[in-house]
């Protein structure tokens, strides 16, 4: 079964839209998340949710 992380950002309307692109792609890039969910609201404020894969490891027997 696939865990994940989540990361939930509100970027404010001010933002512009290359620079919300380049910091979800950093994001991406360097950190491993990716983009789960993005929301606009009537308000212009942007809702973003990010995840990423929990990797745990396991014991083995020896």
């Amino acid at each position: 079964m696939v865990e994940y992380e989540f990361w939930d950002l509100t970027i404010s309307r001010t933002k512009s839209r290359n620079a919300v692109c380049r910091m979800l792609t950093e994001a991406a890039e360097y950190q491993g998340w990716e983009l789960a969910r993005l929301r606009r609201d009537p308000s212009g404020t942007r809702t973003v949710r990010l995840r990423r894969k929990i990797i745990r490891m396991r014991a083995t027997l020896v």
